[in-house]
């Protein structure tokens, strides 16, 4: 099936998580996109896991899981030919995004200025760790960034954990969230251009993303002036609204509208409590959120996971804290098409990886290719006199 972006070309010179992510996500939407490769090819190419009997190891599951649905270009960026080449695929490319410090791509002969002179329609899409000097010349902006250098200063981890230990988000959310907020950005670029015929450069910042995500410390500190540290599990303005203990392992549970704690004290068999004046709002709950939480696992402690999220999950949210297996054993992911089988090269075997969340109506089933070999598509690409990259 062509996804909405079908016709739409993208020079991907991005590599490891972050850009990678943003092109997967317009590549998955029908893009074409080139990702360039230096003749080392992507540095996550040589990160694993890889197949068991995968001996020829082009790369591993990190590459494979972002780099679907695209076409592999190698080019000597170091080389006169190989900005060249560059430059000729973005005079007639649609969009360009890169993910390197910022001044690199200018001192190789490839500013957004040049390659905007050769293509007015060009939309450059930039992610760094602190930003383009284009857009606001802070004084990080030569630093280098890595997803957990970013969850940190962003104050993400500040807040994540208990009080006394700042803690990491499992996923690389400092790489994930700001390579969507690119992939936005793009598109608005993309939605601007076709009313102006013009490009435009569009730049997010990894430290910048991170404190967007953090928006409720943000505004708290500015009405309260206290400063936010870790919750645990519970959230600083909503009660109940956590993670509770079972007879077999842990639930969340979120009832901070009225109602639904009403409904939750009904299954709890305490409806006393809903109209309890030290229970029966939302506020008046997270004064007492130790209490709430006694009175909630008191009756969850008696009863398993699956029976806690049978008895409350139809009209109070609730859900089971999955594990990877879980994960594939629940059909509901598979009927989303959010676990994505992909053969993998140099194994007999097809191998996983998560799917695209963003859905069209109508739009029948996608088609996944996988990862493509370093340099597969180089004559395809760029001429049959090209470097044609490694053995396929």
């Amino acid at each position: 099936m062509t996804g909405p972006l079908d016709g739409i070309v993208v020079v991907d010179l991005t590599r490891a998580l972050s850009g990678p992510y943003a092109t997967m996500l317009l590549a998955d939407l029908g893009a074409d996109v080139i990702k360039v490769e230096s003749p080392a090819g992507d540095s996550s190419r040589s990160t694993g896991p890889f197949p068991r009997d995968d001996e020829t190891r082009h790369y591993g599951g990190y590459f494979q899981s972002v780099n679907r649905n695209k076409r592999s270009v190698v080019v000597d960026l170091r080389a006169p030919e190989g900005a060249a080449a560059v430059r000729r695929l973005a005079a007639g490319a649609d969009v360009l995004v890169e993910n390197f410090r910022a001044g690199i791509m200018d001192r190789m002969g490839l500013s957004y200025e040049s390659l905007r002179r050769d293509n007015p329609r060009l939309v450059y899409g930039a992610l760094r760790g602190f930003g383009d000097p284009r857009t606001g010349a802070g004084p990080h902006a030569d630093r280098p960034a890595f997803d957990v250098v970013a969850q940190a200063m962003g104050g993400l981890m500040g807040i994540t954990g208990p009080a006394d230990q700042p803690t990491k988000v499992g996923p690389g959310i400092g790489d994930i969230f700001p390579a969507a907020l690119l992939a936005v950005g793009v598109l608005a670029a993309l939605t601007g251009r076709a009313r102006t015929g013009r490009g435009r450069f569009v730049d997010v910042a990894m430290y910048d993303a991170i404190v967007s995500l953090c928006e409720r410390t943000v505004y708290q500190h500015s009405y309260t002036g206290a400063v936010p540290t870790g919750e645990g599990n519970d959230h600083p303005l909503l009660c109940p609204f956590g993670l509770y203990r079972t007879a077999d392992g842990w639930v969340t549970i979120a009832a901070p509208r009225d109602h639904q704690w009403q409904t939750l004290c009904t299954a709890l068999d305490r409806p006393d409590l809903a109209k309890d004046p030290l229970y029966a709002t939302n506020n008046a709950r997270v004064a007492v959120r130790d209490k709430v939480r006694s009175v909630i696992e008191e009756w969850t402690t008696r009863h398993t996971s699956a029976q806690v999220v049978a008895a409350v999950a139809a009209d109070v949210p609730c859900g089971p804290v999955n594990t990877a297996a879980d994960l594939y054993a629940d059909p509901h992911l598979r009927v989303r098409e959010m676990l994505v089988d992909l053969e993998h090269p140099g194994s007999a075997q097809t191998v996983t990886v998560a799917g695209q969340p963003i859905k069209f109506a109508g739009s029948g089933t996608v088609v996944h290719r996988r990862a493509p070999l370093l340099g597969e598509h180089t004559a395809e690409i760029l001429g049959p006199g090209a470097p044609a990259g490694r053995d396929r």
